[in-house]
C-alpha cells in the first residue's frame, strides 16, 4: 500500500444517516483539489459488484449538502460476502483505476472494507455515517444529531397532546444495538423513562414508579423505549402496563424511519465536512485502514480493525442523571 493514490472510489453503504451527501461533497471536492480522480460507486459494495461506477466532478456534488439520504444510494449486500463476490468487487476496480476506497457507513461496512483491502492491495478510508452513535473512536457519527432532534421535535410535539388527554405516551425510536438515540432525546424532552439496551429493564421499577405517579394524579408521561431494548418495544411495554394499571390512557408512537430522513442539522453538516475532508488527506499522506473520527474536536483516527471491534458504551453518570432528572 505504499503506491500513491491516484483514483478515489467512494461509497455510502448500510443504513442512510442525515449528512452523508455533505461528506460525500467534501471527499469529491477534496480529491478534485489534489488533482485526483473521483469516482462515486452507486449502492455501495452492490454497486462495486456490478460496476455501478462513475466518474464524479464538482458539479456532481452541487447543491447536496442540504438533503438527507445519499446521492450515491446505499445497500446490502451478501455477495460482497463471498470471495467470489469481492474479486469481482476489485475486478470493476481495477478496470477503472481506483486505487484507494472512502467507505462512509457503519461497522458491518467497516468490516468489508477491512476483508478488501487484506485480500486486495487497496487502502480504505472509513467514515462514520450511522444515526445510531455506536462506534468508538469518535464523539460524533454522521446522521446521529438529526435523528436526535427529529424525535426531539416529535416527542414535544406527542407531549402536547398527551397533555391535553391526560395520556401515558410510549414512543418507541430506533436503535436495535445502541440507545444513545433514547437517551438524548428522552433527556431533551424530559421523558419520565429511558429504555435501552445497554442496561437490563426493570419492568417492575417502571410499573413502580408509574403507579406512584398514578397516586399523585401525575398522568402525563413520557416513556421512551429503544427498538432493541431486553423487555421489547413500545408495544410490548404498553400491553404488560395496560394489565398492571389499567386506570391509565395509554397510547404508542413508533417513530420509526422518520428518523433517517430530512436535512441534516448544521453540527451534522460540519463534521461530515470535515470527516470527508480528512478521509482524503490520510490517502494522499499514507494514513490507510482507519477510520476518521472526532473526539474532542479534533480528528482522531482509529485503526479499521479496532473500529469494528470496540462498539461506544453509555457512560454510567448519564443513567444515573437520568433517574434524577425524571423523578
Amino acid at each position: 500500500m505504499s503506491k500513491k493514490v491516484t483514483k478515489i472510489g467512494i461509497m455510502t453503504s448500510g443504513g442512510d444517516a442525515p449528512g452523508m451527501n455533505a461528506c460525500v461533497r467534501a471527499a469529491v471536492r477534496t480529491g478534485l483539489f489534489n488533482k485526483m480522480e473521483v469516482y462515486g460507486i452507486t449502492r455501495g459494495y452492490s454497486g462495486m459488484i456490478d460496476d455501478d461506477i462513475h466518474k464524479m466532478d464538482s458539479r456532481s456534488v452541487a447543491n447536496i449538502i442540504q438533503r438527507g439520504g445519499t446521492i450515491l444510494k446505499t445497500a446490502r449486500c451478501k455477495e460482497f460476502m463471498t470471495p467470489e463476490g469481492r474479486k469481482k468487487a476489485y475486478a470493476n476496480l481495477k478496470k477503472h483505476g481506483i486505487n484507494g476506497l472512502i467507505i462512509i457507513g457503519g461497522d458491518g461496512s467497516f468490516k468489508g472494507a477491512q476483508i478488501f483491502s487484506n485480500e486486495f492491495d487497496i487502502p480504505c478510508i472509513g467514515i462514520p455515517g450511522t444515526i445510531d452513535k455506536d462506534i468508538a473512536g469518535t464523539d460524533f457519527t454522521i446522521g446521529f444529531d438529526t435523528a436526535v432532534n427529529t424525535a426531539i421535535d416529535a416527542i414535544d410535539k406527542i407531549r402536547d397532546t398527551a397533555d391535553a388527554h391526560d395520556r401515558l405516551f410510549i414512543v418507541e425510536v430506533m436503535g436495535r444495538d445502541a440507545g444513545y438515540i433514547a437517551l438524548y432525546s428522552g433527556i431533551g424532552t424530559g421523558a419520565e423513562h429511558i429504555l435501552i439496551p445497554e442496561q437490563k429493564t426493570d419492568v417492575e421499577a417502571v410499573i413502580k414508579s408509574l403507579q406512584e405517579k398514578e397516586r399523585r394524579k401525575k398522568l402525563v408521561n413520557i416513556v421512551v423505549v429503544a427498538e432493541g431494548d431486553d423487555f421489547g418495544g413500545g408495544n410490548e411495554l404498553a400491553e404488560i402496563i395496560k394489565e398492571r394499571i389499567p386506570g391509565f390512557d395509554i397510547r404508542v408512537a413508533i417513530l420509526g424511519h422518520v428518523q433517517r430522513g430530512g436535512a441534516p442539522s448544521s453540527l451534522d453538516r460540519m463534521i461530515a465536512s470535515r470527516m470527508g475532508y480528512s478521509a482524503v488527506n490520510c490517502l494522499i499522506e499514507g494514513n490507510h485502514n482507519v477510520m476518521v473520527g472526532i473526539v474532542n474536536n479534533k480528528m482522531h483516527y482509529t485503526p479499521l480493525d479496532k473500529a469494528i471491534k470496540a462498539k461506544q458504551r453509555i457512560n454510567e453518570d448519564w443513567l444515573k442523571m437520568v433517574k434524577i432528572l425524571a423523578s
